[in-house]
């Protein structure tokens, strides 16, 4: 090929990318979110879906594909075809599966392009009420006094409810006992109803079962308190130095998406997140909107990589 059918076929590449960006969206998309409805992935997803329908006339349907710390979800967002119409609403878990697992059913490097980070949020400790502990510390105390006796809830190998925990026991030098569910709320559910002392949860989630007496928070897991629960005290505060995590949710595209729509679809999102009742519900409930560009976003999931690969390894963490 020389080089003016080269320069002929890019242009008319770069045409047809503008053209279908114009266009977009003109039929509904579809956001998959690996975890059951319920939990704090599913709130911002739907609350990012109202006001994108809002601003494009078009639906944004949340697809709920939970199971195995977000590879089931992510697979399917992989293999869709990279349109502008399936993105994937993604997590800490999506680092910290690169950082786990020797292999992937997806190219985790080059297989999605960054969006936008959408919001970040603490994740809290919580017990039953008849867990006889109100600090960490006593949390702590209790799991030395009965090691191997106390369980928590597990949302699989990789997920970051598991690694927060697993990364307190390292540094508690305790030993409680991961029992797996599929997702956050069954996990708030057997927490509530006593089958489990202990739930890592986003604090989104669980709030409103702390405020209803169904939960006692012990601390959260950033280094400065939420402005959602001021009165929680944080996990580094509670005698548990350098402890800081935080969830956070961001959109990817399957890679091969055309960079115009890449760049509307971040327009809108951005616009979603700018917005001031989607700002006040979202503090509401512990989750801060933190809108980026596609490179940005690039630059964060590198950071937030390395971050979870110092973790896997200072746990030593094992695929189960």
């Amino acid at each position: 090929m020389n080089s003016v059918l080269r320069a002929l076929v890019l242009a008319a590449a770069l045409f047809a990318g503008a053209a279908l960006a114009q266009g977009y969206p003109a039929k509904p998309v579809r956001i998959i979110v690996p975890y059951p409805p319920g939990g704090g992935t599913d709130v911002v997803a739907r609350a990012i879906a109202q006001k994108f329908q809002e601003s494009t006339g078009q639906a944004m349907v949340v697809d709920n594909r939970p199971g195995a710390s977000e590879l089931i979800g992510t697979e399917a967002a992989a293999k869709a075809a990279p349109d502008g119409y399936t993105m994937l609403l993604t997590t800490n878990a999506y680092s910290i599966n690169a950082s786990l697992l020797p292999k992937l059913p997806y190219d985790s490097a080059n297989g999605f392009i960054p969006v936008t980070l959408l919001a970040t949020a603490p994740f809290a400790f919580v017990v039953n009420p008849q867990v006889p502990v109100k600090t960490m510390q006593e949390l702590a105390a209790l799991a030395r006094a009965q090691p191997g006796r106390l369980n928590y809830a597990s949302l699989g190998s990789g997920s970051p409810h598991q690694m927060a925990m697993e990364y307190f026991k390292k540094l508690a030098g305790i030993d409680i006992v991961g029992i797996p569910y599929k997702g956050l709320a069954p996990a708030l559910t057997a927490g509530i109803a006593g089958e489990v002392q202990v739930v890592v949860t986003g604090l989104t989630a669980g709030l409103a079962q702390v405020r209803a007496g169904k939960l006692r928070a012990l601390a959260v897991t950033t280094s400065k308190p939420s402005t959602a629960a001021p009165e929680l005290p944080t996990v580094a505060d509670s005698g548990f130095p350098g402890y800081d995590l935080y969830a956070w949710y961001g959109v990817l595209l399957p890679a091969g998406t055309p960079t115009d729509i890449v760049a509307k679809l971040n327009a809108e999102l951005v616009k979603a997140l700018n917005a001031p009742d989607i700002k006040e519900r979202f503090k509401g409930v512990g989750v801060d909107t933190a809108p980026m560009t596609p490179a940005a976003f690039a630059d964060f999931m590198r950071e937030d990589l390395q971050l979870w690969t110092r973790i896997v390894k200072l746990v030593d963490a094992k695929p189960e």
